[in-house]
């Protein structure tokens, strides 16, 4: 007989626990057979203990199994997923997406919403007046083979395990614990059906993971479990020490990925996306190789296929499509503030989690799930690291609502911004990529 107690005890003392057990664990948690203060104890034995690959599997499957596996066998084709870490000015899914989609592969993407920094990709979304994310299964399954592609919200039936125990995790202090956090991505991506997860692990100051060796064993963690689990999975990993793009907060990055997908957007973001987007399309079967995937995803660029796909998923899914060509639809600020230059210097360092806080208390982002985002502030980043900056020049753009909340975020904001009077070189933006056996540093 399987007791709780026994099962915590085994993972506190370092011992690997057995499938039966991690399963008996998980549905009596799930249940309520099993009270909180007793998975709170599982938690934190795991925190500090952590998990063995197999022990890891487990956990995940036993997740999945908790609610509903959504059947994608009606969409035609190889089905694709991608899914970031979470980082600042990350507006990855919103070009890639449709550019992937424009290329041949199928995107049936069930998302979350943000909490943190800013909103996540449906609360981006939802800036574009009349989008609805919120779909019926076969609305779902019948845009992606109309349209090629939809983003909707994960179901509530989706995993319900992870939500038990992200709530608990959140309060015990346990929520960075690669194993728990391998589990939680890998579970809700596995039940969403998808063939194929392209996984945006990222990697420094703006990031979950700080150090690129915690990132790796994460992304390792995870790309076992997604072929284990019969997906085919590849992680890149990228640099989150500065903002990706240029855009924080929803409106503003709805907008920049529009111009992205126009042929304007901001290099790093562009990388970023070429990169997921090449993995992407090689996992669907559509190119053999990463030169020719790229030279795919340039044409959908250039030929402007990919800015037709993200129209029309919106437009399937009732949202405005003038919003995406007459920007002044989507929501808009009252006040924009420039903080400028006084000085000719370089930017040295811009600090991501700072900015990204900054932007959540102008009300980009949610601290706690039940607050209310405000979707037109945030802020623009005119100027990236290594750019020269000359006395008088903006090197941001404030988007408030609140005079009050722009005047306290200016010193913080100010204090993100490093300089040097010397030039400074551009970091790294692509560390790794982590295949099952096999990982490329960049």
């Amino acid at each position: 007989m399987i007791r709780a107690v026994d099962v915590i005890r085994k993972k506190r003392d370092g011992v690997p626990l057995g499938d039966d057990e991690i399963d008996y664990f998980l549905k009596g948690c799930c249940s309520g057979d099993i009270p909180d203060y007793q998975t709170a104890a599982f938690l934190m034995a795991t925190y500090f203990r952590g998990m063995n690959e197999k022990e890891v599997f487990s956990l995940t499957d036993s997740m999945v199994r908790s609610g509903k596996v959504v059947d994608l066998s009606g969409i035609k084709g190889t089905k694709v997923d991608k899914h970031s870490t979470g980082g600042v000015a990350d507006t990855t899914t919103l070009v890639v997406c449709p550019l992937v989609a424009s290329c041949g592969a199928p995107i049936a993407k069930m998302s979350g919403r943000g909490l943190g920094h800013t909103g996540g990709t449906l609360d981006k979304l939802e800036a574009i007046p009349g989008m609805k994310v919120s779909l019926t299964l076969d609305e779902f399954v019948n845009i992606v083979n109309s349209v090629g592609i939809s983003i909707i919200s994960q179901t509530d039936d989706l995993v319900p395990a992870d939500k038990k125990l992200y709530s608990l995790r959140d309060v015990t202090a346990t929520v960075d614990s690669i194993p728990l956090i391998a589990s939680s991505v890998m579970s809700k991506k596995i039940a969403g059906g998808s063939d194929v997860i392209v996984l945006d692990v990222k990697v420094g100051k703006g990031a979950f993971m700080k150090d690129l060796k915690d990132a790796m064993t994460l992304a390792k963690m995870m790309v076992n479990i997604g072929e284990t689990s019969g997906r085919r999975t590849v992680a890149v990993l990228t640099d989150m020490n500065q903002p990706l793009g240029r855009a924080i907060g929803n409106s503003l990055e709805v907008i920049e990925a529009c111009e992205a997908l126009k042929g304007r957007g901001p290099s790093e973001l562009m990388e970023v996306c070429l990169a997921l987007g090449s993995y992407m399309l090689i996992l669907a079967g559509i190119a053999q190789s990463f030169d020719i995937a790229s030279k795919l995803l340039q044409d959908a660029l250039v030929s402007g296929r990919g800015m037709d796909k993200l129209k029309e998923m919106v437009k399937a899914q009732g949202g405005d499509i003038n919003a995406l060509e007459d920007y002044s639809l989507l929501p808009q600020a009252k006040i924009k503030y420039e903080l400028k230059a006084q000085e000719d210097f370089y930017i040295s360092e811009l600090d991501a989690e700072k900015l990204g806080l900054c932007a959540m208390k102008l009300g980009a982002g949610r601290a706690k799930k039940e607050d209310k985002i405000d979707l037109a502030v945030g802020m623009v980043i005119n100027k990236k690291v290594g750019d020269y900056v000359s006395s008088g020049e903006s090197v941001v753009t404030i988007h408030g609502n609140d005079e009050r909340l722009v005047e306290e975020v200016l010193p913080e904001i100010k204090s993100a911004v490093k300089t040097s009077k010397q030039k400074v070189a551009k970091g790294k933006l692509i560390h790794a990529v982590v295949q099952r056996g096999l990982t490329q540093f960049l």
